[in-house]
């Protein structure tokens, strides 16, 4: 019997609740067109989108917690009700039969627990009632479906009306960020370049180097792409090299620098004179990123293995930047990674250690005079702020220092905190500090 795009879904959040990667599941199943594929894939990242919310009527209509539920069928009933609740171009109908034949293929026992399940959630797929909760954050962390200690701390954080904000750019679907490769070509030509081969893009309202695709499909398949006139890096992750102010000439180090799209950005501003150092602990990652230097044409790039936190004498004092976008929780990219909001709080609780021992070592690497800049892809105070803070007590010859970016980012004293609600980016934190003596 040929794979459906329901079975591929169903699979891969098996595999998720394992531990795997959704993306890297779904690849792997074969038999699939090219549409049940991009379905599979909306079904899979919605569900984990949602996971706290559908299970929460799942457990209203079942009448019985979802822990009751043997895993396999919860995923039946997750991935049915979002079709259901989300997704209005598939019949309710279908989106019940479908989720009854494939409990009957897998489960047998439970299809009758599920078509009633699926009815009822059909039935009121659109008047669902009220959530009741005992406070905002736990409404808001079923209805965003987030945890509730994320949810807790983003409100302590930035407050109840912004961290609603975040929860809910969570949850929506990103555009692919393209950054103009300037040195081959300008964003007019690139975009005419994209939307004569038929797709839909933009240039960004926010910053006018980098342009916004629409479901583009696979990259490398696209001649722009292949002819190096651009790369992806979201907006947010750019701005961490504006505010760095690299200049030709200069010498660069990129600490942890895969998958590369820094030091990419870098040598733009660079125009491609000066030297960028590149290193990462995982010699694969920089094959990708030589592989990707080439193919914008960088020729003032090498890249080389290295472990941030261990000091190498030879680049002592040696350079007029150096960037540290650290190993970090992630949780500013749950809009393009929906299964990492479920972290266990637990396994990030040494994550700030490691983060303060790569930017006490990096330190060592910055010139007199010259820049460090400290970036996450996280909003946590704890891998940010927290992190500046003690890295400045104990290293008096840095201070911070302000920064200016692009159009309505803005300008901040040295530290930047960029919220996905409020520019369509990832959740991104920059801090700039220079060396003084």
């Amino acid at each position: 019997m040929p794979v459906t795009a329901r079975d591929a879904a169903l699979r891969a959040l098996g595999s998720v609740r394992r531990g795997a990667r959704p993306d890297m599941v779904l690849a792997n199943i074969g038999g699939l067109e090219p549409r049940d594929m991009a379905l599979a894939a909306k079904i899979v990242n919605g569900v984990l989108q949602n996971e706290m919310f559908l299970d929460h009527y799942i457990a209203l209509y079942a009448r019985r917690d979802t822990a009751a539920l043997e895993p396999e069928i919860l995923d039946i009933l997750r991935l049915s009700s979002y079709q259901l609740i989300f997704l209005s171009r598939i019949p309710a109908r279908a989106a019940v039969a479908e989720g009854v034949a494939l409990a009957k293929r897998r489960k047998p026992w439970a299809a009758g627990l599920v078509n009633a399940v699926l009815r009822r959630v059909a039935e009121n797929k659109d008047a669902l009632p009220a959530i009741s909760a005992e406070n905002e954050a736990q409404r808001l962390s079923i209805t965003y479906s987030h945890p509730l200690w994320l949810v807790e701390e983003l409100i302590a954080q930035f407050g109840t009306e912004d961290a609603a904000g975040i929860l809910r750019a969570d949850n929506t679907e990103p555009a692919v960020t393209a950054q103009v490769n300037t040195l081959k070509t300008c964003p007019e030509d690139l975009l005419g370049k994209l939307r004569s081969i038929g797709l839909t893009a933009h240039i960004s309202p926010h910053y006018g180097a980098a342009l916004e695709l629409e479901n583009p499909g696979p990259l490398a398949g696209l001649e722009p792409f292949r002819d190096g006139l651009f790369y992806v890096q979201d907006l947010a992750a750019r701005m961490a090299v504006k505010a760095a102010g690299v200049r030709p000439g200069m010498r660069v180090l990129d600490i942890c620098s895969a998958p590369g799209g820094k030091s990419f950005a870098c040598a733009m501003d660079m125009e491609n004179r000066g030297e960028i150092l590149a290193f990462d602990i995982h010699e694969k990652k920089l094959g990708l990123v030589r592989e990707g230097a080439k193919r914008l044409g960088i020729d003032i790039m090498r890249t080389a293995p290295g472990n941030g936190r261990v000091r190498d004498p030879e680049l002592v004092d040696s350079a007029d930047t150096v960037i540290c976008d650290v190993p970090c929780s992630g949780l500013g990219v749950i809009r393009k990674k929906p299964e990492i909001r479920y972290k266990d709080r637990d396994e990030l609780v040494g994550l700030p250690e490691v983060q303060l021992g790569i930017l006490a070592n990096a330190a060592g690497y910055v010139k007199t005079g010259g820049v460090l800049l400290y970036s996450t892809c996280t909003l946590r105070r704890a891998e940010n702020e927290d992190v500046i803070e003690s890295f400045l007590e104990d290293n008096g010859s840095f201070a911070l220092e302000p920064f200016e970016l692009p159009g309505a980012f803005g300008g901040c004293g040295g530290m930047m905190t960029i919220l996905p609600h409020k520019f369509d980016t990832d959740g991104f934190f920059i801090c700039k500090m220079r060396r003084l003596k």
